[in-house]
């Protein structure tokens, strides 16, 4: 085994590789760029290595820098984690020249797998079922047009060289073919450095599901089960599970063996997933082969109780697999939710800024070598409370999972643990999570990759009314914040012992009121505090109750008439986040003095939502256009996001071109409706 290796990633795949090293006595060295020099995966590490500035391209996928940081610490292997490197042959190649193990698969099985047109040729060879459609090198646009035409419609058009959703389009026509292939290999080019694709035939309904197939350097591969991944928004996972709903056993064993007879197609070594894209009648057709470790393998380690970058290691190390496919075995179910920084009802929009508060729920130990805990909850994090999450790499918070004793009990625990969740600071997926996993169809396991946009209504509501419990916690968190301002100021005070001091509410004779008011999105919410020498009361929309609450430890309970309720309010500037019976909610307090002459923001603005860089403008000064026009494309973390005219008007002037960087918020063109 290996006495230290380097770790050429970062965030929370970094810190789920140190911590197994760890508690194998490996130790490890951390790899940092500029804008991770603080990070946690820099902390849990016994070592780090600055390797360049805050873009990957500078700094996590430079080969060069990170060998050298390996040599120069003197790691015998490479771990590569998942993205930026992982999948990288030149990567691979170049550990090998410098004697340094790479912790993955041959070069020979990451470059047969690297091009999903050349890897779909090879598993047609090997008699794994493929999807309809041209996986070839021709990629001129007529060609490929006419291929479509030919598959017929919808036609699924993808990055040769992609992954993660990106690089990847739905064509629904033909007349909408043209504009949707540039679009794609646009950002293939951008996210791959290859503009190649290929088109399939879409299945419509389809469900994803993957295999997790593990082989060693004497000949040996098994399979370890499945995972359904088919909830995506984007073609980008959202929800996995482990076991596929509804998998027979002749089904998963037809599946295992078709996925090790990928692997050894391609004399694959150490931790890959085989990927297939299923049909809800059964039938199942390979899509693509991930030769690293996957972000949902926790989701298996949940059911198997095994430690899967342990598995990694000893293979590296030339050892046989730890198991035979026989002595494998499936062990009650397991959730995984990915806690994302962005903003779901604006497109999964990524959210940058900082962690101000992140509070996850409390983790029951799972002892991953051991047996399966019976109330398994796991947090795999990359950031803590303070950091930020910037715009230079994935915005992923956190990953949930959850295990119980079957399917129900562990979306019962997912749901439990989705509304413990606190974050402040970003927007979060995370009401979007609660809602799904409460969703009819996502309950009732009728699952396919166009569950999310098929149920729409649901799961991206009209905006509630406030409860009023909810604005009786926000008000008794404000009443707590004047106690210890005015308690300070008692303190300091001349006259300590005059009540005039303190700020209670306190009066001579007769009762106190006052009116508090907050802000949701565009709505101002009045309420009236009445205290007087025996009671208060608290009238919320025209309803008068009687009130009172108490707080611990940032916990706040409070009775409203019959009710009493408890939850957490995290105050981030003069906005109050409140947090209560598994839902979130965010009020502005309106301070009347504060707020006394503030102006309405100027119109006919268009401003970048996120930082980024601009790819295409396609608005012209001087041009009427009407409303949902698009007008330019940004690209940001590797996404494109499309810029739409807001109403019909006019615009009046571009104030960015092609290639420029724009920061959030930036005016991007002048607007005249």
């Amino acid at each position: 085994m290996f006495d230290k290796i380097l770790i050429a990633n970062r965030g929370e795949i970094a810190c789920r590789v140190a911590a197994t090293a760890a508690r194998l006595g490996i130790r490890t060295v951390a790899v940092y760029s500029d804008a991770d020099a603080h990070a946690k995966h820099v902390a849990v590490c016994d070592e780090a290595v600055h390797v360049g500035g805050a873009a990957a391209r500078e700094s996590y996928l430079r080969i060069d820098a990170i060998i050298n940081a390996a040599k120069a610490t003197g790691a015998q292997a490479i771990h590569p984690g998942y993205g930026f490197l992982s999948e990288n042959e030149a990567f691979a190649a170049a550990c090998h020249e410098a004697g340094i193990v790479f912790i993955g698969p041959p070069v020979g099985a990451i470059h047969a797998m690297g091009s999903k047109s050349a890897a779909k040729t090879l598993m047609e060879g090997a008699a794994v079922p493929l999807v309809p459609g041209y996986h070839g090198d021709n990629q001129d646009a007529a060609f490929l047009h006419a291929r479509a035409d030919e598959i017929g419609y919808p036609v699924l058009l993808k990055a040769s060289a992609g992954g993660g959703g990106k690089g990847m389009r739905v064509v629904e026509r033909t007349e909408e073919f043209r504009a949707a292939l540039a679009s794609c290999q646009r950002e293939a080019a951008s996210s791959f450095g290859d503009e190649r694709v290929l088109v399939e035939k879409y299945l419509t309904r389809p469900r994803h599901i993957e295999i997790q197939v593990f082989a060693d350097t004497h000949g040996n591969c098994v399979y370890l089960f499945e995972r359904d991944c088919s909830v995506q928004r984007r073609h980008q996972k959202v929800l996995e599970e482990a076991p596929a709903p509804g998998m027979t056993e002749a089904r998963r064993r037809a599946m295992g063996e078709a996925a090790c007879n990928a692997a050894r197609a391609v004399g694959y070594v150490g931790a890959g997933t085989v990927e297939f894209i299923a049909n809800q009648d059964g039938s199942f057709y390979f899509m693509e082969m991930n030769t690293r470790l996957q972000v949902e393998h926790p989701v298996t380690e949940m059911i198997t109780g095994l430690d899967l970058v342990e598995w990694q290691l000893r293979v590296a190390a030339g050892e046989v697999l730890p198991r035979k496919q026989d002595e494998l075995r499936i062990h009650g179910h397991a959730l995984e939710a990915r806690i994302y920084a962005e903003n779901p009802d604006n497109n999964f929009l990524p959210s940058t800024g900082t962690l101000s508060t992140l509070r996850p729920p409390a983790a029951v130990q799972f002892e991953i070598g051991g047996t399966t805990s019976p109330a398994g909850v796991r947090i795999d994090s990359g950031v803590r409370e303070g950091d930020t999450i910037s715009p230079f790499y994935d915005p992923m918070i956190a990953k949930l999972i959850v295990w119980g004793q079957d399917r129900d009990e562990a979306l019962a625990r997912m749901r439990r643990a989705l509304g413990q969740y606190r974050v402040v600071g970003v927007q979060t997926n995370i009401a979007f999570l609660g809602r799904l996993v409460a969703s009819e169809p996502f309950a009732g396991a009728d699952l396919d990759t166009g569950l999310i946009e098929r149920h729409r209504d649901t799961l991206f509501p009209a905006a509630a009314p406030v409860p009023a419990t909810t604005l009786a916690l926000a008000v008794a968190a404000q009443l707590a914040r004047e106690t210890v301002v005015g308690f300070r100021k008692y303190q300091d005070s001349i006259d300590r012992h005059s009540p005039w001091q303190l700020a209670t509410g306190w009066r001579l004779n007769g009762d106190y009121q006052r009116t508090l008011s907050f802000d949701h999105g565009e709505t101002r919410l009045d309420v009236v505090l009445t205290s007087g020498a025996q009671a208060s009361t608290l009238t919320v929309d025209g309803q008068t109750f009687p009130y009172r609450y108490t707080h611990d430890a940032g916990v706040y309970r409070v009775t409203l008439g019959e009710r009493r309720v408890q939850g957490h309010v995290d105050f981030e500037h003069e906005t109050a986040h409140v947090f209560a019976d598994g839902q979130s909610w965010t009020l502005r307090w309106h301070d009347p003095l504060a707020q006394a002459g503030a102006q309405e923001g100027g119109e006919g603005r268009l401003t970048a939502p996120m930082p980024g860089k601009v790819i295409a403008v396609l608005a012209v000064a001087g041009t009427k256009v009407e409303k949902g026009a698009p007008l330019l494309v940004m690209e940001a973390m590797k996404m494109e996001h499309t810029i739409s005219a807001p109403a019909d008007g006019e615009i009046e002037e571009v104030l960015y071109a092609v290639g420029d960087q724009v920061p959030e918020g930036a005016q991007l063109l002048a607007f005249k409706r």
